[in-house]
Formats: structure tokens, C-alpha cells, sequence
């Protein structure tokens, strides 16, 4: 199961009227942590890129939980999807995965997803590209440590990259990033049994 968007041709992405400098692009930023807004922190990114005419690509991994294409899509990338710059892919089984149980298949979405980040790396027309629950793909044993870092080490100069996902810090691929912020959980709703919120939490 998978879900994507463009709103132009993703050979064609940019749009950049304004002309926007490119010449500093080229960081990787990488968000960690068992705390709440990684993926927030990676699209707020995302939406200051696009006010400045920087084209975008989403791509995540394992995100397709839900049970209908309305749940599958929150509000977020509902939002991002307004700007003709932007533009995603969403892997996934439709399940949560249970060690034992479903890993082959999980990993195959997960060998899917990583196939078409490289293949959008390789497309320098985007000047952004977010690998959302990358590292928790990583964490749980879907992707390697070797693959991560081959990514990276393979995107164009001026292409900024965002890794988020993962409650497990991975020195070895903290090397090759410009910024690594661990977002940590102090209180969260859910320890009291309180379920996320449509419009809030997605």
C-alpha cells in the first residue's frame, strides 16, 4: 500500500520563480528521539523551504497504519500539498509491524521506499528531500546501518536532506550529518491513555 502526490511532473518539480539561492543548500539534518515532533520538525522545514520557492519531496516509511485513504492522509501533508512546489510518497503495509510476524513484508516496503529515495535523490530539480521514519525502519531492523549512510553519502551537493524517526541514536550515521537533534520525551498525553487528535497530533 502507498499513497503519492505531485502537483507537476516529478521530473519537473521545480518551480523556483523567484529564484531562489541554492549555492548553501547541501546539509543533513537528522531528528531522533522518544519524544513527539520529529516528522513536525522535518515539515516545519518543509513548509519555510516551500514559502521561500524551494521544491520538496516527501518520502515516508511505514506510515500507512490506517484504515482509510481519508486517515491515511493527515492534515499536514493535506496542507503542504496546496503549494505546487511540493510533492510526496507514502510505503507501507497497512499494518503494524510485529517482529516474527510480518518482517519480510515490512522489509520489502522498506527496501521500496529506500529504492525510490535514491531514485529521487538522483533528480536534482528537488532542493529538499524529507526520509521520514527512515531511522525507526533502522531501529527496527528493515534497513542498515551501511544503506543510511550510503544515502547519504550519495546525494547531490546542494540537495539538503532531513532524517527523522528512531528512539535509538546511531552514532555511526551521526558523523555524516550537519545537525542532529534528539527530541525527548519529559510528558506525554498518551501515558495517561489519551489518543491522538485529528487536526492536532495528524
Amino acid at each position: 500500500m502507498e499513497n503519492s502526490h505531485t502537483n507537476n511532473s516529478e521530473n519537473n518539480a521545480k518551480i523556483n520563480s523567484n529564484n531562489p539561492n541554492l549555492s548553501n543548500l547541501g546539509q543533513v539534518h537528522i531528528y531522533y528521539g522518544d519524544g513527539k515532533g520529529k516528522t513536525s520538525a522535518a515539515l516545519g522545514t518543509a513548509l519555510r523551504a516551500l514559502g521561500n520557492n524551494f521544491s520538496v519531496h516527501l518520502v515516508q516509511f511505514m506510515k500507512n497504519g490506517a484504515n482509510s485513504l481519508e486517515q491515511q492522509i493527515p492534515g499536514e501533508i493535506t496542507a503542504l500539498s496546496k503549494f505546487p512546489n511540493f510533492s510526496y510518497k507514502r510505503f507501507g503495509l497497512g499494518d503494524w509491524y510485529i517482529k516474527g510476524k510480518n518482517d519480510k513484508e515490512h522489509r520489502n516496503k522498506s527496501e521500496e521506499a529506500l529504492s525510490h529515495l535514491k531514485q529521487s535523490l538522483s533528480n536534482t530539480n528537488y532542493d529538499l528531500i524529507i526520509a521520514d521514519e527512515i531511522l525507526y525502519a533502522l531501529q527496527l531492523g528493515l534497513l542498515s546501518e551501511e544503506e543510511v549512510i550510503d544515502l547519504i553519502k550519495s546525494k547531490p551537493k546542494n540537495t539538503e536532506l532531513i532524517l527523522t524517526g528512531s528512539h535509538v541514536p546511531f552514532p555511526n550515521i551521526f558523523k555524516h550529518a550537519d545537525l542532529v537533534t534528539e527530541v525527548k520525551k519529559i510528558k506525554h498525553p498518551y501515558d495517561l491513555g489519551v489518543q491522538a487528535r485529528k487536526g492536532i497530533e495528524y
